[in-house]
């Protein structure tokens, strides 16, 4: 295996309906089309590329009423695809002790990994207690936790995706690993300073071109984070060969390569 990309959204035809409006900001946005594809190509482009994909369910229902992308399909993929696809769960912390029942039952009956959160659109600060049993239940089960941090777009309230409130998190739940997707702009120091403090934290450098990841991320991937950063696309929005390409010729030293974009995910995720 080559590399894990751990930041892949499905891109069929029920993400083209719900997410229609997003899809044209992001194409201006990343200036390039999103490209709609079933979960059986997206495995063959994968499959291409010798990368295993960790596929993001989304449940935002509750602040946009957008239904969420089904777990049990996410689920099927990765069945059908062991050696593409590892899959988290979308959960909508809103949804309370139903969350707290979807999150267990995506882990032990479905199969899935981790679950995905993204504090931005489900607007909820990941520090607060009312959330907790949530955590509680993901650490209990060893499923790491992705979160969105940085900007968003769309309206969404940036102050709630501070990375500043999953240093908080990681203190309260040592034994729970959580992935700060993006490099967390504008509080990119902050993101570097949670991941230096709590080894249970890990970085993804998803959502950017290699050759525009902010030079201070670059500086600690190859010294003092070198063991806490991950490969992650964000898949439409950026291609994966387009990311790995852009990698080579981005100043991440040699000698850190194999760790970004594989050894590392391999801890987060728990694979042997």
């Amino acid at each position: 295996m080559r590399a894990i990309d751990i930041h892949v959204h499905p891109t069929d035809a029920r993400v083209a309906r719900a997410w229609a409006g997003e899809q044209a900001d992001a194409e201006r946005f990343f200036r390039g089309p999103w490209t709609h594809e079933d979960l059986d190509a997206t495995a063959e482009r994968f499959r291409s590329l010798d990368v295993l994909a960790v596929l993001l369910g989304a449940d935002a229902e509750t602040t946009t009423g957008v239904p969420a992308y089904p777990n049990d399909e996410l689920a099927a993929a990765c069945r059908k695809y062991p050696d593409r696809f590892v899959g988290f769960a979308g959960i909508d912390p809103w949804k309370g002790e139903l969350a707290v029942r979807e999150l267990e039952r995506a882990i032990r009956s479905l199969g899935l990994r981790g679950a995905k959160f993204h504090p931005g659109r489900q607007a909820f600060y990941p520090n607060d207690h009312r959330f907790y049993s949530l955590f509680e239940t993901a650490a209990a089960l060893q499923a790491p936790v992705l979160f969105h941090t940085g900007t968003g777009g769309r309206g969404q309230r940036l102050d709630y995706t501070r990375p500043i409130y999953l240093d908080h998190l990681a203190a309260d739940f040592p034994n729970l690993t959580i992935i700060a997707a993006h490099p967390s702009w504008p509080w990119t120091d902050e993101g570097l300073a949670l991941a230096r403090h709590k080894a249970n934290v890990f970085l993804d450098l998803s959502g950017y071109s290699p050759k525009y990841i902010p030079p201070q991320y670059i500086q600690f991937a190859n010294t003092l984070l070198q063991d806490q950063m991950v490969f992650g696309s964000d898949y439409p929005f950026i291609t994966p060969e387009r990311w790995l390409a852009d990698f080579e010729e981005a100043g991440f030293r040699p000698a850190v390569h194999e760790k970004i974009l594989l050894l590392n995910a391999r801890r987060a995720l728990g694979l042997t």
